[in-house]
């Protein structure tokens, strides 16, 4: 699926284990949401989610991977949703969770759940997307779900 914005296009696909390298780039490269222990994601935790028990997407532009989601299927959980800091603000988030989002829908989920650090401009995404917002833990995550 294609998606063309002014003077250039934007493809989605299903992510690959090839993938992986590009996607932890945009992964550690974000501005907010950052590791504190970036050892607590490693690439190789991306091919279990890829391969056993979920599925990602990307978003690419002339071959370079801007953006990710995955979904957990085990929980109905988002275990991941970036976009690069550098192509930001071009929709690319908000077409990735609806990719993943109709994809849980067709496999007859009823609802979705994920956590991001509240006051973050993950967490006012996520409400303008429709999520409903849930308590906040220890750790200072809000819990978010979405019903389909």
């Amino acid at each position: 699926m294609k998606t063309a914005c002014s003077d250039w296009a934007l493809s989605y696909r299903v992510a690959t284990v090839a993938d992986i390298p590009a996607m932890h780039r945009v992964r550690m490269a974000v501005k907010e949401n950052v590791l504190s222990n970036p050892a607590k994601v490693t690439p190789e935790m991306y091919v279990p989610y890829l391969q056993e028990f979920g599925k990602g997407w990307v978003c690419e532009d002339q071959g370079q991977i801007l953006g990710l989601s995955i979904v957990d299927y085990r929980n109905g959980s988002v275990w991941a949703l970036f976009v690069d800091p550098t192509a930001e603000q071009r929709g690319i988030g908000k077409r990735l969770m609806q990719v993943l989002v109709d994809d849980a829908r067709r496999r007859g989920f009823v609802e979705l759940k994920l956590s991001t650090a509240i006051d973050t401009r993950a967490d006012r995404f996520y409400l303008r997307q429709g999520w409903l917002p849930g308590e906040v833990d220890a750790d200072g995550e809000r819990h978010y779900r979405l019903p389909l």
